[in-house]
């Protein structure tokens, strides 16, 4: 199989995964069984328990249901902001387009953690804060891909031909850049998702991502590290459904690229 497909295999199993979990969870993910605290994987517990009894499959499960809902929330609010603003600074160009690069440069300089951990101190720690920091932290990739992508169109003829009819920006936008931007904004999408688990995943294991008792991947890593040399079926479950989730979706945004070439090559 190419290596590309893998991803959508991957990121298909992940997903299907994270749907079951809607619909069946072998135990309640909060369910504290002091007596069956740290038991290795078997029948009972096919993933094992963790040090408070609790389920380790069924927390993987509502787990990824909540570090897929947040990255694919967080990073769609970023891209359509990012967009929007990229295209405004291709078109409109001068002053605007400035201001625009500058904003864009100025977001690039704090990161998404860091931005979490700034948004944590005047906010409470939770999933707003992981949403806005993610969000915010992919604006500046959507807003240069996209600016970039619009300044290349406008040369083509049939930009110019619609210009020289009387079409307004507005009209070019949605029949001629926009359908053109797809398959550029959805790489960069599928590459920004499994950058959005990767962080996701790190501010739940600072602190100051998903709050507890609600189940997340990198939580679970946090509360597991202490008890390593015990029960290192609660840590590595964890840590390898975020490591196969991220090159899933790099692998799946590879599709794309090599899809988008193919395609260029026949035009």
């Amino acid at each position: 199989m190419n290596t590309s497909k893998w991803g959508i295999v991957l990121v298909g199993i992940i997903i299907a995964f994270t749907i079951f979990g809607y619909i069946y969870t072998p135990y309640d993910p909060s369910e504290v069984r002091v007596t069956e605290r740290l038991q290795s994987p078997g029948q009972g517990h096919l993933l094992g328990t963790d040090h408070f009894g609790r389920d380790v499959l069924s927390r993987i499960l509502v787990g990824g249901r909540v570090s897929l809902l947040v990255g694919i929330i967080a990073v769609t609010l970023g891209s359509a902001l990012g967009t929007l603003l990229g295209l405004l600074a291709g078109f409109r160009g001068g002053v605007c387009e400035e201001l625009l690069m500058r904003f864009s440069t100025t977001l690039q300089a704090f990161p998404s953690i860091l931005l979490a951990l700034l948004f944590a101190s005047i906010w409470e720690p939770g999933v707003q804060v992981v949403l806005w920091s993610i969000a915010i932290g992919n604006i500046p990739s959507f807003l240069r891909l996209t600016r970039s992508q619009v300044l290349s169109i406008k040369k083509h003829p049939y930009v110019e031909a619609a210009r020289a009819i009387g079409a307004k920006d507005l009209a070019i936008m949605l029949r001629h850049v926009i359908p053109n931007l797809q398959d550029a904004l959805l790489v960069q999408f599928t590459v920004s998702l499994a950058g959005a688990i990767l962080v996701e995943a790190s501010l739940s294991y600072l602190g100051v991502g998903i709050q507890p008792p609600s189940p997340s991947w990198g939580r679970m890593l946090r509360e597991a590290q202490g008890y390593a040399s015990l029960a290192p079926w609660a840590l590595l479950a964890p840590g390898v459904f975020i490591a196969l989730t991220v090159l899933g979706f790099n692998l799946l945004g590879d599709t794309w690229i090599f899809r988008r070439e193919d395609v260029l090559k026949r035009e």
